[in-house]
């Protein structure tokens, strides 16, 4: 990616989610402080944790970027993905009746050509991906509960799957990942108990969690999505080329072994 495209790209991040700013690092080496419960040395496990957002594109582009670079990765089956919650909005207000489009023509202030020139912009990058976005149909929905549901899933092991449900339910088909009801389908899609998944949802259960996310993400110096931080040393901003996720993983697991 040239540094114009990867100028614009993270411009277009921050009219379109109202971030107050977006790195546009590619890879860095970060301060972050070792946890009490890192895989002990013996064993060749590595940590990579991803704060994202679900009404995030680039997150969702990232993601398959990220997930292209594991499939190149020879010790793939050595590495630990552990999802982080992050809101770029956490005050918006989710209304069924408008679409991703609309809201940000009216927040923005913008044209519906202008507004359609950057989307395309965005599907362009999705599809090089093999992601069919439709921002038509997003609907604008506050993600907090959604980042509940994910939590909640992180604990049955099935953070992953829970994040591409609920990317696929918000950019492709049109979704309101804000409704219960909605959320108890894809949990269920997963295989999560549908019992405990309504207790959780009908509760405050695991707001704690998605708020130390997003405190940890402050702490460390996260402003934009997606941050994929690798055994704690290594940090990757943004829906960077697959090679760059792959020279990090390199980098990263080399540096573990040799230590």
């Amino acid at each position: 990616m040239n540094s114009f495209k990867c100028f614009k790209l993270c411009a277009m991040a921050c009219l379109l989610f109202s971030m107050t700013a977006c790195s546009q690092t590619n890879t860095d080496k970060v301060a972050v402080k070792k946890d009490s419960s890192e895989t002990p040395k013996t064993i060749k496990k590595m940590k990579v944790e991803i704060w994202s957002d679900v009404m995030c594109p680039f997150c969702y582009i990232g993601k398959r970027k990220f997930e292209n670079a594991l499939a190149l990765f020879k010790d793939r089956d050595q590495i630990d993905i552990v999802w982080k919650s992050f809101q770029l909005n956490p005050d918006m207000v989710t209304d069924p009746q408008k679409n991703t489009m609309q809201y940000l023509a009216e927040t923005k202030g913008w044209s519906m050509d202008r507004t359609k020139e950057t989307m395309d912009y965005v599907i362009g990058m999705a599809k090089e991906v093999g992601l069919n976005y439709h921002f038509d149909k997003a609907v604008v929905a506050n993600s907090f509960d959604a980042h509940r549901l994910i939590q909640y899933a992180k604990t049955q092991g099935k953070g992953d799957a829970a994040e591409e449900q609920l990317f696929k339910a918000y950019f492709i088909d049109g979704k309101n990942t804000a409704d219960h009801h909605v959320l108890m389908e894809l949990g269920k899609a997963i295989g999560l108990d549908e019992a405990n998944l309504k207790n959780v949802l009908a509760s405050k259960q695991f707001a704690k969690e998605v708020l130390m996310d997003v405190q940890e993400a402050e702490q460390i110096g996260v402003t934009g999505v997606p941050f994929f931080v690798f055994d704690r040393k290594y940090a990757v901003s943004g829906a960077q080329d697959t090679k760059v996720f792959l020279d990090t993983l390199n980098k990263a697991w080399s540096s573990l072994q040799m230590h």
